[in-house]
């Protein structure tokens, strides 16, 4: 288990780079800036720290620590889950494909939208620009390497932000109906439970990611910041359109499925070689009940692909229902158990989801 130790190791930012990666947060540098990267994340090193350098962290430990060390108590031996997470197949994991969902309604383009307008702003803020390197690859595939290659720090970077954020659509939309079902005084048929599930898993990602690296005072500040803004536009959208907000995150649950099959693919292409023996920390064998012998940096990947799989295909088949009407699909029982429905697991999983004629 590695819960004590390092993920990832990157080069402690000098004041003068520090200012260089704010402005480029905020887009005021040239089209060269990589972005903001170990400004984001503060992973602690073996090695000791050059003298004339430091990083945005306060303390002066350079090795790593656990950032939420367990807290014994006289009494209480451990503490399950509460929503136990299910057993995934290596068949299963690796069966999943990256998929998109064509756009049918004005609300399907309202979210895609919004969703292609997030992705600028996340790709911007983590240094990640696929799309300019594949470009730059097919003239020059050393340039492309030399100037737009991410690492395992970037990477970790990228995570860590996505996953602080991906938490919150789920809780936004159990607490709005947990409300609504209680103000009505009516039945929320299932949704309730699903919808905070898929929200604690999400936050599993994260805790699962800070047992690597450990977020300096900048990364805390912007999670901190878009966490807020994140909140009230979701509670807002979900008011005005929960159907539209579904379809939002399932498009937004697509571009994570991407994210997590290219980090997969860069590790078996040799490019990521700190990632290669690493493997994952207990909290994560605990959660996702990963077998011995596929518990390295790869197979966490992978759970957690199935993981972002999964939310795509529950947000896409709850944004093609009546919100008010339907029972949720994901904790129904079915008359007919020989023909394929939706299931918590991985047994029948629909890249783009359920149509409504199919479940209901």
């Amino acid at each position: 288990m590695i819960s004590t130790r390092v993920a990832t190791s990157g080069s402690v930012v000098s004041k003068r780079a520090s200012a260089q990666l704010l402005k480029s947060f905020s887009g005021l540098t040239s089209a060269n800036t990589v972005g903001l990267r170990s400004s984001f994340v503060l992973v602690h090193q073996y090695q000791p720290i050059a003298s004339g350098r430091r990083n945005f962290s306060n303390s002066s430990n350079v090795n790593i620590k656990e950032f939420f060390p367990k807290r014994d108590t006289e009494k209480v031996r451990r503490t399950e889950a509460a929503w136990p997470h299910p057993v995934y197949t290596p068949e299963q994991m690796n069966s999943v494909v990256v998929a998109h969902r064509e756009t049918k309604t004005m609300s399907d383009k309202v979210a895609l939208i919004a969703v292609k307008v997030l992705r600028y702003g996340l790709d911007l803020a983590t240094g990640y620009k696929h799309d300019k390197a594949v470009a730059l690859n097919k003239k020059d595939p050393a340039a492309a390497t030399q100037k737009y290659a991410m690492n395992e720090q970037k990477y970790m970077i990228r995570n860590v932000f996505l996953e602080s954020v991906a938490g919150v659509p789920g809780m936004v939309a159990g607490m709005i109906r947990h409300l609504h079902s209680m103000r009505r005084m009516k039945r929320d048929n299932g949704w309730i439970e699903t919808l905070l599930e898929e929200s604690f898993n999400e936050r599993m990602h994260l805790l699962t990611f800070l047992k690597m690296s450990e977020p300096g005072p900048f990364m805390r500040l912007m999670v901190l910041g878009a966490q807020g803004v994140w909140f009230n536009a979701l509670f807002f959208a979900y008011l005005v359109s929960p159907r539209t907000v579904h379809r939002f995150v399932g498009y937004l649950e697509e571009e994570a499925v991407i994210t997590y099959t290219r980090q997969i693919a860069d590790i078996d292409a040799g490019r990521l070689p700190k990632w290669e023996n690493l493997e994952a920390p207990e909290i994560a064998i605990d959660y996702w009940k990963m077998p011995e012998g596929h518990r390295s940096m790869r197979d966490l990947l992978l759970y957690i692909r199935a993981d972002e799989s999964k939310h795509r295909e529950v947000n896409h088949t709850l944004g093609n229902l009546k919100q008010k009407e339907d029972p949720n699909p994901y904790k129904s029982e079915y008359k007919d158990l020989t023909k394929p429905h939706p299931t918590k697991g991985l047994e029948h999983l629909r890249p783009v989801g359920w149509e409504r004629e199919e479940i209901i």
